[in-house]
């Protein structure tokens, strides 16, 4: 009697097609590699193309400072030349180029778009649009709550979350650094800012969120206080109070600081009357906490409330006291920043108010129930490996 033959198997070579989008099903943390379009990358195309490096080149070295700065009556003087230049840039792959916040030679990637920004605009600096790739990432808490219990009964959440800080070696290096920068009479604000980058640039975003935005009571002025410090005011903060417009530019001299003026534009600005946000609160706090460390760094108004503001004045601003109010009210009357930021802080007082048996997995669960941080799973690569796998037995 004839046995019915048994699938051949399959070939090493099918095993190979199949095996890239199987290693792509995962959700790797992004890096420059993985970018949809980094500025860097782009610039390396753009220099691979004769046409796009030259009008790269020339807008870059001879155009950016020849556009004239025009009175409001006027339009901009733009030499022919640099039109043409402009014009070939927007038609290359740097027009939508971007940059992430935590990506290595930041700053590089940051000089790159806006000089191709300065193009689009032909002189003039948009701040509608983000720099920055609108990338979410997904990591565990690896928080263990129990060692807490080696603090006070009673004590506030901010002294907590400053204790998993501590208990972390790298947030604690970290929360060192800029603390020892930020210290003393003679502390240096440029470094003390600098430190300050670093720390909400490199711990671990749910560590340094905790600092930050931790819960205090209605009456805890101690509690206020400390969240109120973390950021070290005394040194980050200017000492003379400045206008918020000479703030605003000061700012928009330096790429960093411009970037993330546009980042927090671009996903904390209510986008219409009914203060309809434009992006996820995940988001919003993200380009919130990416201002601190810079020109335009804001903090708690005082240790009783959650309500933020920048460290300036509009008075003296002249015929401008309106554009001034509108910058100021983006920070102290911002509906989006301040809903994103009390929901973070029922979120954080929500941790300590449970029994977790298991605070890695929990913390995690809670915080993939927000679409905005919820990892993507590549299912369509998933999808597509089934198919083939699927046709490939059928046919085989």
């Amino acid at each position: 009697m004839a046995h019915p033959s048994s699938p051949r198997p399959l070939p090493p070579a099918v095993l190979l097609l199949l095996l890239p989008p199987l290693l792509q099903a995962g959700d790797p943390l992004p890096t420059e590699g993985r970018f949809m379009n980094s500025c860097i990358q782009a610039r390396k195309k753009c220099q691979a193309n004769p046409t796009c490096s030259a009008a790269y080149h020339h807008h870059l070295y001879s155009c950016i400072y020849s556009i004239s700065t025009p009175s409001p009556s006027e339009e901009p003087s733009v030499p022919a030349e640099c039109l043409e230049a402009a014009q070939q840039l927007r038609n290359s792959s740097l027009m939508g180029c971007s940059c992430h916040r935590r990506m290595k030679n930041q700053a590089t990637c940051l000089d790159i778009y806006w000089t191709v920004h300065r193009a689009r605009s032909l002189g003039d600096y948009e701040l509608d649009v983000s720099p920055y790739e609108d990338t979410v990432t997904s990591k565990p808490w690896k928080m263990d709550l129990s060692k807490l219990n080696m603090l006070k009964p009673g004590s506030d959440l901010c002294l907590k979350f400053a204790m998993l800080c501590t208990l972390n070696d790298k947030c604690d290096r970290l929360r060192k650094a800029y603390g020892e920068a930020c210290s003393g009479p003679g502390c240096q604000r440029h470094i003390c800012l600098e430190q300050l980058r670093a720390f909400f640039e490199k711990a671990a975003e749910h560590r340094a969120q905790g600092l930050l935005l931790c819960p205090c009571a209605p009456r805890d002025r101690g509690c206020g206080e400390r969240r109120r410090n973390t950021i070290a005011p005394s040194c980050a903060l200017p000492s003379a109070v400045p206008n918020c417009l000479e703030l605003r530019r000061t700012c928009l001299s330096d790429p960093l600081c411009r970037s993330r003026l546009a980042d927090f534009q671009t996903h904390c600005h209510p986008m219409d009357v009914l203060r309809t946000c434009a992006t996820e609160q995940s988001r919003c706090l993200r380009a919130y906490m990416g201002l601190i460390g810079t020109a335009m760094t804001p903090n708690f108004v005082s240790n009783i409330n959650i309500s933020v503001a920048l460290s300036c004045t509009c008075r003296g601003s002249g015929n401008l006291q309106e554009e001034c109010e509108r910058l100021e009210a983006s920070f102290s009357r911002n509906p989006c920043l301040m809903e994103a930021i009390a929901a973070k802080m029922h979120f954080h007082s929500q941790l300590f108010f449970q029994d977790w048996t298991d605070s890695t997995f929990s913390v995690m669960e809670r915080q993939n129930k927000n679409p905005a941080l919820r990892p993507q799973p590549c299912v369509t690569s998933l999808f597509s490996c089934i198919l083939i796998l699927t046709l490939l037995l059928r046919f085989w």
